[in-house]
């Protein structure tokens, strides 16, 4: 830029006014740069202004003292807004840092295999400052079986993840304990009656995977998870009866009911939240994630996701508007026979 400033100046010759033009080098130098940087490219603004003046002929005028006022002052603030951006950038590392400490204590690295099950987890916050949400995930092996939970909070920000750990808190706990579904999903909701107000609400699923190869689903008010058996066939897992979210179990008479499918070596189920299945692409339509399963079959199971996930962004084709958590849960015929 203060190259190109130079040759115009030198081939107008003086007398047009193209110096002050220097001074945008240390203001680019200050976006990019530091304030090291930025100083440097000022410092070389100063002479290359100097030379020019005087071939010029305007040192002294006053011309040349407002060329000179002008790249100074620039180069000044430009230092102070990179000191100010470099600041801002460091304390953004810090809270990213913070937010992922807090991932893994909320969100727990899942293993790859949790008894007889193989799990893979892909979880895409939307939030631009941190890489944790109000979406939320577990899977634990109990005396019942392979138990799971995936919901989603309400709202966004800390409130949700407050919540979110409120609701893992008490399924890790529940899980071991409770002989049921529904005892699992009472003892969420007396925790969460103590945490939420009266509109809040969190939309999960809790599942049972028992050695007899049985999957049990409790869903309140989640998108119902999708079954993908060996031979291909796709089944969306809808509950008989549709019951409220967790949080609002007060607004029915009758609680929810857990139902049953059978789950043969090979099959696959996967959990997902709404910001998957609420992903648009740039005509506004949803992502169909059903027509995309065929991701899902064959490959490993973390492979699998891998190219689920890139699918849906590359559908989406931006970041996206909410949290997605993706969960796959499947067993092998050597580890099932």
């Amino acid at each position: 830029m203060m190259a190109l400033v130079a040759a115009v100046d030198l081939s107008a010759g003086p007398g047009v006014g193209y110096l002050p033009l220097l001074s945008l080098g240390p203001a680019f130098a200050s976006l990019a740069g530091g304030v090291r940087r930025t100083a440097w490219v000022g410092l070389f603004a100063i002479a290359l202004c100097a030379g020019l003046a005087r071939h010029d002929e305007i040192i002294g005028t006053r011309a040349g003292d407002a060329t000179f006022i002008s790249v100074v002052g620039v180069t000044a603030a430009g230092m102070l807004a990179a000191a100010y951006r470099e600041r801002n950038e460091r304390e953004l590392a810090d809270v990213r840092t913070i937010a992922e400490v807090a991932q893994r204590v909320l969100l727990r690295p899942m293993p790859r295999r949790v008894g007889p099950v193989r799990a893979a987890v892909r979880y895409l916050s939307a939030s631009a400052r941190a890489r944790i949400g109000g979406d939320l995930y577990e899977v634990v092996m109990t005396a019942q079986g392979v138990r799971v939970i995936v919901g989603d909070v309400q709202g966004k920000g800390l409130d949700a993840v407050e919540t979110a750990a409120v609701v893992l808190g008490a399924f890790r706990e529940a899980a071991y304990d409770e002989p049921g579904l529904p005892d699992v999903a009472d003892r969420i909701e007396r925790a969460l009656a103590r945490q939420l107000t009266s509109e809040q609400f969190v939309t999960g699923v809790l599942a049972e995977l028992d050695p007899a190869g049985r999957l049990t689903l409790l869903n309140r008010g989640h998108p119902p998870p999708l079954l993908i058996r060996s031979g291909r066939a796709v089944q969306a897992l809808d509950p008989p009866e549709p019951a409220p979210p967790l949080g609002l179990s007060g607004l029915v008479e009758e609680p929810a009911a857990p139902f049953s499918v059978g789950f043969a070596p090979g099959d696959r189920v996967l959990f997902y939240t709404d910001g998957v299945v609420e992903a648009r692409n740039d005509r506004g339509v949803f992502y169909p994630l059903a027509e995309r399963a065929d991701l899902l079959v064959g490959a490993d199971p973390e492979t699998a996701l891998d190219a689920l996930q890139a699918d849906l962004l590359r559908y989406a084709g931006k970041p996206l508007d909410d949290d997605a958590a993706m969960l796959m849960l499947t067993t092998e015929p050597s580890i099932t026979a």
